[in-house]
């Protein structure tokens, strides 16, 4: 009975196959955590995209290096959860819908607290699968059913729960302070969320005069509408042009407000005049100053960015507005002095991007610096959380070293409200900077707490703020595991073993989640950090929106398949932390390296299928493991476990780009074009059974072996060749996903026999290249000479002589000793004198065949026979003989040794190479019309030569080299290192052109 032989499809469909195996993994439930399971945890919390977004490249590079790490210790047979969720996003949520009422006509203060927030769920029902789609379809070994929302109720209970430790411990506190402050969104906004950006702006100064007359001070600043709170001007006490002024006074211009002068030490006496304003409800610098001299605080700005009353004759006005008013006004009253040009550093919001406006506000804070300190212990004294790569540990240190209060409130309504109560019927009602207030973790024990303090007729209220989302997402690797409850998953999965984050964030949220984690749990969240750099476009560039020069993972999706996609992002990475460049053509929305990938997985479907067909139905298991009988199959296994041992020591250490790339050369160079194309003789039905069988089992075991090495960076396809491969029955839920990770086998590793393989496979590639160079055509087999000094490398070369007469298709081999051939070829008068001697003795013999030739001529008949055979076998003897080269050298060999001729004559013409230490000869009279390749190689060597010199006189020419863009000239730099490198090679392919 004939067995069924497993098909795959001529051609790998991407689409189908991903799609199917997504849903195969979610619909068994493949990647679901048991806590009771037992091993070795190995757990990872997804860093929470926005509820808001959309996928984009940062998200696929981290999630395909997230999902190779998972996938490959889910192997490793470790207890795996990847838990997935989103995060709310307060301001990008908020700004979103008020957008939308604006549209409408309306504001969220006409829409009312409630009918706002039932809006805000009913969009973030609508839209948070899109995002979570998305990362479906990057095929993402999560596990769904941990899914959180860091509006959830679980998590809102530990957000609730944090805040009131803290404040009960005295580490959350109300208090006026200045804060970023942001006029777009009318909220405050904490220091990492203020991009700083340089720009051309203005210097003005300004004359503010004496009180007593005496004279005046000139000022500078670059926001001339905060004077309007000036409340001092200050020198630098050692300053000899001011010291005499300090004690003094000046009237501030316009509003005529008598203000001191004051001396401080933090007056940098080089800036300006080395006389600066004083705004201490306005600058945070100024802030700190008015503290330490008791200045009054006189706040001139409303929350939307205008003027207030303080102002004066500028309330009502936008803050842009009055900026220019007010200089018109110095400049009218004769107090304006000049004004200069100045590129400064001006703060953005980072989500209402527009310039912050620092503000004196009433807040609520955490007192960061016990946090701080507790989490700057366990880095110094336990190296906890460790850093990938390390040279982040220095930053975050230093980051915590200098952290300042936290400002954790924000006027927002989507986000978790602030479970603060205040006791309104003390203050008229209103919410006031003194109205008291009690902390609980609900309103029923906040109405217990307020009724035992102010009786039982108190009327309460609300916070309306709520909390910085970053306050959330900082309890994000444990309250997502049941904290505050000791649930199962906290004390199996935590502390985590991994985050993987990119470097723009370490300060937004790693921070945050181990300050948290530290006082909380005691114990850091994560045992490792790994920090990874930024996906940049075609121009080295970083995408961003305001650029709009992002690339569409999506789009690269449809086009090339998500493995591929995948595998090039993670097959990029340099090494741990490293910025990635992903070419991208925008014309026509493809990349070349995307579809390299893509042509990696039709290159091992392909190989799959030979295989396949190959192992007369029978599958890995059913074969069993080889026993390697011929040296290519000691090669093989000896490379597939090297691989096995580089990958795992790669992945352990964070190499994942090195492991990826490892993995293509192994797969493709090695199995695919080597081994392959070995045993093919071997797998013909009249070949020896046993080395038939080896061969089967060989292939197979490699191949299966392949599938799961590269299964965590391309899941699908190795999925779906795997379960072909196995024979897994339609109605099976094993899968390749919970399979074992290949283990090294050391006894099958020979670096010895590697590397000796390593020459015929180059010898092999050499005598290809030749070929090629050559133009002989591939049905042509050659006569080919190998000649080195080294003993060894002749015995490996005459081991492995069957490889290299059927891969390089050769019929004649021969492998010499280059030294003693080099020898030999100056041995020429005792080859002459041979020579000679064959001549005479050729003379003698012919003048005894003349003889008897002419005695038999003498008989009729006879002789005119002998005369035609005599003419036919001259004819056939030159033919056999003397037209060839290689005719020639064989004729020769009959009266010369071997050494004496294993050096062909330098006069015929041949192509050379090099291999190493050996050197490829290959006689080309007979095989090629030698002169057309002399034509055809000078041609192009022409070409080349013209390249180099136009490239030459352009980058030669200063007016091109400092007028062109960077990236022209670099362009025409690396074309002009390409065509001399390509002209060199031409020069030495004529050169071996003898």
């Amino acid at each position: 009975m004939t067995a069924t032989i497993p098909n795959l499809p001529s051609l790998y469909d991407p689409f189908s196959t991903e799609a199917k195996w997504q849903k195969f993994w979610e619909d068994n439930q493949v990647y679901k955590a048991d806590p009771n399971k037992g091993g070795e945890p190995y757990c990872i919390v997804i860093p929470p995209p926005n509820v808001t977004g959309s996928l984009h490249m940062g998200h696929a590079f981290e999630s395909a290096l997230i999902d190779t790490l998972v996938r490959y210790h889910r192997m490793q047979g470790r207890n795996t959860l990847w838990l997935p969720g989103t995060d709310h996003a307060s301001i990008a949520v908020h700004s979103m819908l008020e957008k939308q009422l604006k549209t409408e006509g309306k504001t969220r203060y006409e829409l009312g607290r409630e009918k706002f927030l039932e809006r805000a769920w009913q969009w973030k029902a609508e839209s948070e699968g899109t995002i979570l789609n998305q990362l479906r379809r990057l095929g993402v070994s999560v596990d769904w059913s941990r899914e959180r929302f860091t509006l959830d109720e679980g998590l809102s209970k530990a957000v609730v729960e944090a805040f009131t430790r803290l404040y009960e411990e005295g580490l959350i506190y109300r208090g006026e302070y200045l804060v970023n402050w942001c006029p777009a969104s009318q909220s405050a906004v904490s220091d990492v969320e203020v991009e700083n950006q340089e720009v051309n702006g203005n210097l003005w100064h300004f004359r503010y005069p004496l009180t007593d007359g005496s004279g005046f001070v000139e000022v500078a600043t670059t926001r001339p509408e905060t004077m309007l709170g000036d409340t001092a001007v200050a020198v630098n006490p050692n300053d000899d042009r001011y010291k005499h002024l300090i004690g003094k006074t000046v009237t501030l211009p316009i509003l005529q407000r008598e203000i001191p002068i004051i001396g401080d030490e933090f007056v940098d006496p080089t800036f300006g005049t080395g006389c600066v304003k004083i705004t201490p409800a306005h600058d945070l610098n100024d802030f700190d100053m008015g503290k330490r001299h008791n200045l009054p605080l006189i706040n001139i700005m409303n929350k939307d960015g205008t003027l207030n009353a303080n102002a004066g004759e500028f309330q009502g006005q936008d803050r842009f507005v009055a900026r220019k008013n007010v200089v018109s006004r110095l400049e009218a009253d004769g107090f304006l002095v000049k004004i200069e040009d100045y590129k400064h550093t001006v703060p953005y919001s980072d989500r209402g991007k527009v310039p912050i406006e620092p503000l004196l506000s009433t807040q609520w804070f955490v007192k960061i610096r016990p946090l701080a300190d507790n989490t700057l212990e366990f880095l110094d004294q336990q190296a906890s959380p460790r850093f990938v790569p390390q040279s982040w540990t220095k930053v975050y240190r230093d980051w915590l070293v200098k952290l300042n209060d936290w400002c954790i409130s924000r006027q927002l309504w989507w986000g978790h409200r602030i479970p603060a109560w205040y006791a309104v019927s003390e203050t008229d009602g209103q919410i006031t900077d003194n109205t008291p207030f009690v902390v609980a973790k609900s309103e029923t024990e906040a109405w217990e707490k307020a009724q035992a303090q102010f009786g039982e007729n108190v009327k309460l209220e609300q916070d309306p703020d709520v909390l910085d989302t970053w306050f959330s997402s900082g309890l994000w690797p444990f309250s997502t595991l049941g904290w505050p409850e000791q649930t199962q998953d906290l004390a199996t999965y935590y502390p985590t073993t991994t985050l993987v984050t990119g470097f723009d964030i370490i300060f937004f949220w790693v921070a945050r989640m181990t300050m948290m984690a530290g006082h909380f749990t005691g114990q850091m969240p994560f045992q490792t950090v790994y920090i990874h750099g930024l996906v940049l476009d075609e121009k080295g560039q970083k995408m961003g929106k305001s650029k709009g020069n992002g690339i569409d993972p999506l789009l690269l999706i449809d086009k090339y398949g998500t493995d591929a996609l995948r595998y090039t992002l993670i097959r990029e990475v340099a090494g741990a932390g490293q910025n990635i460049r992903l070419e991208y053509d925008r014309k026509k929305d493809e990349s070349a390296s995307v579809e390299a990938s893509r042509n990696f997985t039709n290159k091992l479907w392909n190989a799959a299928r030979f295989v396949m067909m190959n192992l007369d139905g029978q599958t890995p298991q059913q074969l069993g493991n080889p026993v390697a009988t011929e040296l290519s199959d000691h090669w093989i296994l000896s490379r597939y476990h090297q691989v096995v041992k580089q990958t795992t020591n790669y992945i352990d250490n964070y190499g994942l780009g090195e492991a990826a790339k490892g993995l293509y050369e192994f797969i493709w160079g090695d199995f695919c074009d080597q081994y392959i194309e070995l045993v093919k003789s071997r797998l013909q039905t009249d070949a020896d059974p046993t080395s038939r069988r080896v061969a089967q089992q060989t292939l197979a075991y490699v191949l299966e072996g392949i599938l799961k090495l590269l299964h965590p960076f391309m899941p699908h396809i190795t999925e779906e060749i795997w379960q072909t491969l196995t024979q897994q029955p339609v109605d099976s839920s094993q899968t390749l996903a919970l399979q074992f990770y290949p283990q090294v086998d050391a006894n099958l590793i020979d670096p010895a026999l590697e590397e000796q393989f390593e020459l015929l496979i180059g010898t092999i590639r050499t005598i290809r290249n030749l070929r090629a160079e050559a133009d002989i055509k591939p049905g042509i087999k050659v006569t080919a000479n190998l000649q080195t000094e080294s003993e060894n490398e002749r015995e490996i070369l005459t081991a492995g002589q069957s490889y290299i007469k059927d891969l390089a298709k050769v019929e004649t081999l021969t492998i010499t000793d280059k030294q003693k051939s080099q020898a030999v070829a100056v041995k020429k008068p005792q080859r002459s004198l041979k020579t000679i001697g064959l001549i005479i003795v050729a003379i003698v013999f012919g003048r005894l065949g003349l003889a008897v030739g002419y005695a038999i001529d003498d008989i009729p008949i006879i002789g005119t026979f002998f005369e035609l055979v005599g003419f036919g076998y001259t004819a056939w003897f030159i033919s056999q003989n003397l037209l060839t080269a290689q005719a020639r050298l064989r004729l020769w060999s009959r009266f010369f040794s071997q050494r004496e001729l294993e050096q062909p004559q330098e006069s015929e013409n041949a192509i050379a190479g090099v291999i190493g230490t050996i050197q490829v000869l290959i006689p080309l009279s007979g095989v090629v019309d030698i002169e057309a390749v002399r034509a055809k190689l000078e041609k192009s060597l022409s070409k080349a030569e013209a390249e180099v010199q136009s490239l030459s006189t352009r980058l030669n020419n200063p007016s091109f080299v400092d007028r062109a863009r960077a990236d022209v000239v670099q362009g025409a730099r690396e074309a002009l290192a390409e065509a001399q490198k390509q002209a060199e090679i031409l020069r030495d392919r004529l050169k071996g052109l003898m």
